[in-house]
């Protein structure tokens, strides 16, 4: 049997922004001064059965969070989106029996409706269970905005269960801590954790076993068989560069990420590793430096983030370290960047 063809712009169906033009439209913002920004069609948006580029939906949602000047517009997005919005996947999670059902189907079937991102149930200890959402595609760097929308529609997906007056244990997310994080707290009605290792909700196992509202197996069957039809195009797999590079990313705010912490994080080998990056003419050293480069574009233009956690969070010791890396990147100093795009 030939073998399908891998898609190399991984997609996400467009139903995740249904309500978003009268979400910008609240906050004083222009849908198709957004959408043109982000190189999204505007027709297309909270469509149920079309598809959006994964970078170009995370790209939307950045740019009416700059458009609005509301940094925390992802954030109430999601905390106002209804499960039923998602479209087919949120159907088949609100029509599922009980709660662990309901996030079992959604985590299944999740890549069928975004690609490129890992969901998963864990085990978090002493009870407790970790819903884990995190995108796998290191080139969309910018993901703030997409993450705190994310974990707010799981939120209530949950809350379709519990009662709107539910709350999880914790609540972590990948990328640093916001000047208006207080807002996170109110959001969720929890603490909020930034700079963790994955984005997540942390609930207690005992819930799995609760009854949903309004459990219907033949909307359940009916909604499964619509989302493998419609996202039947096959998931891009991470190459091993983009493994590297992911593994690199999430322990950067450890220090210098050691080769071999790297390589056992991939189920690798550093001889491996450092074959792959030769092919493109680059060693494990080049590869961290254009990790930390990348990364330090996107938080120097993030204002409220202090250039001292910039460099901690790009795992130098020093700041004086951070800004002669700048320097050499950019030809100039972090805070002359930052003051020539304000």
């Amino acid at each position: 049997m030939r073998p399908r063809e891998e898609s190399a712009n991984p997609g996400i169906l467009a139903s995740a922004a249904t309500g978003i033009a009268d979400h910008i439209a609240r906050w004083g913002g222009d849908i198709d001064r957004v959408c043109g920004a982000a190189g999204v069609d505007p027709a297309c948006v909270g469509q149920p059965t079309l598809s959006l580029e994964l970078a170009a939906f995370c790209s939307l949602f950045e740019e009416a969070a700059r458009d609005t000047r509301n940094p925390n517009f992802g954030l109430w997005f999601g905390n106002s989106f209804k499960p039923r919005d998602l479209g087919l996947i949120g159907y088949t999670a609100v029509s599922s029996p009980t709660l662990g059902a309901a996030l079992e189907n959604f985590v299944g079937l999740f890549g069928l409706h975004q690609q490129s991102t890992h969901m998963a149930i864990a085990d978090a200890g002493n009870g407790l269970a970790r819903l884990e959402y995190q995108i796998r595609m290191p080139d969309i760097l910018a993901r703030r905005q997409d993450a705190e929308l994310s974990l707010g529609m799981f939120l209530n997906i949950i809350r379709e269960c519990l009662g709107a007056s539910w709350a999880p244990e914790e609540v972590h997310f990948e990328h640093p801590k916001p000047e208006a994080w207080r807002e996170h707290e109110s959001a969720f009605d929890a603490p909020v954790y930034f700079s963790q290792s994955t984005n997540a909700l942390v609930f207690k196992r005992e819930l799995f076993g609760r009854p949903m509202p309004a459990p219907d197996l033949k909307l359940l069957s009916i909604t499964r068989m619509c989302l493998m039809s419609v996202g039947t195009r096959p998931v891009p797999r991470q190459t091993l560069k983009d493994q590297i590079r992911s593994a690199v990313r999430a322990r950067l705010a450890e220090g210098y990420p050691a080769l071999e912490a790297v390589a056992e994080a991939i189920k690798s080998s550093p001889a491996a590793i450092q074959r792959e990056l030769a092919r493109d003419n680059l060693n494990y050293k080049d590869l961290v430096e254009e990790t930390r480069r990348d990364l330090a574009l996107v938080y120097v233009n993030q204002r409220e983030l202090p250039f001292s956690e910039i460099a901690f969070l790009l795992g130098y010791s020093e700041l004086s370290a951070f800004s002669r890396a700048f320097h050499r990147w950019t030809g100039t100093s972090p805070r002359n960047y930052r003051a020539e795009k304000a």
